[in-house]
């Protein structure tokens, strides 16, 4: 048996979760998130847990026990916590500032990056720092890959966008000849 699908998924004070034939919706002070169940899967909730089966051990279904788990547990987490990513900006002239929903950032290239925030994903500003925030894992992570990719960090200088806590390794650079 799965070893993250058996675990039960506890449901902490505020957070109620209604299971449909094909749908499982978690409601929460932050919001509300739904997501497919799968087939072959049955998610349950019992007082203040929810368990996620499987119908059988075909591989199909295996496969997709622990990740229905997760899904379930993250979308707990999301609506009653939230999640968040911080991405830092290095490099002279590198700057960012929020204009309503979007993002504008001067990257070094001729012209202005304008990155549009997706609905349900907040960001916030604190000098080179940007914090990525939402109720979505899925969303939050993906926003975030997303700005890091508009610049990527370099190797020898280590300009760019990364997320706070990366780490960049370094080329030296040119050699040069030995006179």
């Amino acid at each position: 048996m799965s070893r993250i699908g058996k675990q039960p998924i506890a449901i902490p004070a505020g957070v109620t979760i209604t299971v449909d034939p094909d749908t499982v919706t978690v409601t929460g002070s932050k919001g509300t998130l739904s997501q497919f169940t799968m087939p072959g899967i049955t998610v349950t909730v019992e007082g203040d847990q929810a368990l996620v089966t499987r119908v059988n051990d075909e591989p199909q279904n295996r496969a997709k026990h622990g990740l229905m788990r997760s899904l379930v547990n993250n979308m707990v987490v999301g609506v009653s916590q939230g999640f968040e990513k911080k991405l830092e900006m290095n490099g002279v002239g590198f700057r960012v500032a929020l204009a309503g929903n979007d993002l504008k950032f001067n990257l070094g290239f001729s012209h202005e990056v304008v990155y549009h925030l997706p609905e349900g994903v907040q960001a916030k500003i604190e000098q080179n720092i940007i914090t990525v925030s939402g109720i979505s894992k899925q969303q939050v992570g993906q926003t975030a890959a997303e700005i890091r990719a508009l610049k990527k960090p370099e190797p020898y200088k280590g300009k760019g966008i990364k997320y706070v806590g990366e780490r960049i390794i370094r080329k030296s650079g040119k050699s040069g000849k030995e006179k």
